[in-house]
């Protein structure tokens, strides 16, 4: 089959972060909302269609979008809220797509081609489209073409709560009159050089010679101009699990502290291992991230029986922190990240585990999911008021990224 014969759509959950605070907090409706770190290093990672009005968008300082909307409520946030919802949005459309991608929270790309011979393809993924909404309360878009990038841009052409079709052979036509900045893999900084060379709109970027932005670009200077002219042959990768959980903080002060420093850790590593056991995973390597205030990063990792309890990854995260930490100078993130996962829960290792230890974690485990996350902790951990971002492994193939929460 060729590519223009193929069915791509793309589903986007509107201002999904936004979406969800006003599921759970009617009060939010129509109200300019921000959401992200609070903080003067915050960033908005989600914000409402009223707040765009006054010219903020996501991944601005979240101080620079106070200063533009004054009125905007600002929210630090929920990733387990998201999570849920994303869950909640995946296992609808995996009960009724042929092969679903899932790119990031609220993204995800359906391969619909062939699909016709049953049934019209837009009116069916128009159903889906008010199936989701029914079901979870979240507003989604789509957009449909024979290729992921023209359905990505039909969808942004298309929000709020729109759908959008852009038929095999008029690609190139539907977006030679768009914005550069509709390509998906055209930032900032290549917009500015685009721009800097009098290429604003699509069409003159599809009319250059290709071998122009080449030298330029490089080999992303092909790719650019193949999806600027509608020409996009990647396939539709059906999503799988990820192999890693993380979480980083980074700091509103550059620090010194060790004891600041060693309270986070335990914190960190604590949330990471009942993240873990309520996901049903074992880790077996453990990581750990500084960054210097000159901004030099170093990280070291350590291989470990498998394993989902906190008193046995403490000491691991400890002890690579100790090895890292010898620069004797401030301090502007550190992380902990947990990789090659299984399924399966902890097993109770007959030499260091006892049954009123696993009673225990189990006990809070129960805590932690009737009252959240932090509910009950180590002593050592609980002056770290917050722990960051974290990256869940257990919703699809990419990270699910709430804004980078500096704190």
């Amino acid at each position: 089959m060729s590519n223009e014969d193929r069915q791509i759509v793309h589903m986007d959950l509107d201002t999904f972060f936004v979406s969800v605070e006003r599921l759970l907090n009617s009060e939010l409706n129509h109200r300019p909302v921000l959401i992200g770190g609070t903080s003067a290093r915050g960033v908005v990672a989600s914000c409402s269609y009223e707040a765009r009005r006054f010219g903020v968008h996501s991944g601005m300082p979240m101080a620079v979008a106070r200063q533009r909307c004054p009125s905007a409520v600002v929210i630090r946030g929920n990733s387990m809220n998201y999570s849920k919802y994303s869950n909640m949005v995946t296992s609808i459309l995996k009960e009724c797509v042929p092969v679903l991608e899932k790119t990031s929270i609220d993204e995800f790309y359906l391969d619909m081609t062939g699909m016709d011979r049953f049934h019209g393809t837009y009116k069916y993924v128009s159903e889906l489209q008010s199936r989701v909404f029914r079901e979870s309360g979240l507003p989604i878009s789509f957009g449909m073409s024979t290729n992921k990038t023209v359905s990505k841009v039909a969808t942004g052409e298309g929000k709020p709560k729109g759908a959008m079709q852009v038929d095999g052979g008029v690609e190139k036509a539907f977006l030679a009159p768009l914005s550069i900045r509709k390509i998906p893999m055209i930032g900032l900084r290549t917009y500015q050089s685009l721009a800097q060379m009098g290429v604003v709109q699509i069409q003159t970027l599809q009319d250059m010679p290709v071998d122009v932005l080449q030298r330029v670009f490089g080999k992303s200077g092909k790719e650019m101009w193949k999806k600027a002219n509608g020409i996009d042959p990647s396939p539709v990768t059906p999503f799988h699990e990820r192999k890693s959980i993380s979480t980083e903080r980074t700091f509103d002060r550059d620090t010194i502290d060790l004891h600041k420093l060693n309270d986070l850790l335990v914190a960190m590593t604590e949330n990471l291992a009942y993240q873990l056991r309520r996901g049903n995973k074992l880790t077996a390597c453990v990581a750990v991230k500084i960054r210097y205030a000159d901004f030099n990063t170093h990280s070291l990792q350590r291989h470990i029986p498998y394993t989902s309890a906190d008193h046995q990854l403490l000491p691991v995260v400890r002890e690579l922190f100790q090895k890292l930490y010898h620069r004797r100078v401030r301090v502007r993130l550190i992380g902990i990240r947990l990789s090659h996962l299984v399924g399966g829960g902890h097993q109770m290792n007959l030499f260091e585990d006892s049954e009123e230890l696993i009673q225990l974690y189990q006990a809070m485990d129960r805590v932690r999911k009737r009252y959240g996350d932090r509910a009950i902790l180590r002593a050592s951990g609980m002056e770290a008021r917050t722990i960051g971002r974290i990256t869940n492994p257990f919703s699809g193939s990419a990270p699910e990224l709430l804004a980078n929460r500096r704190t």
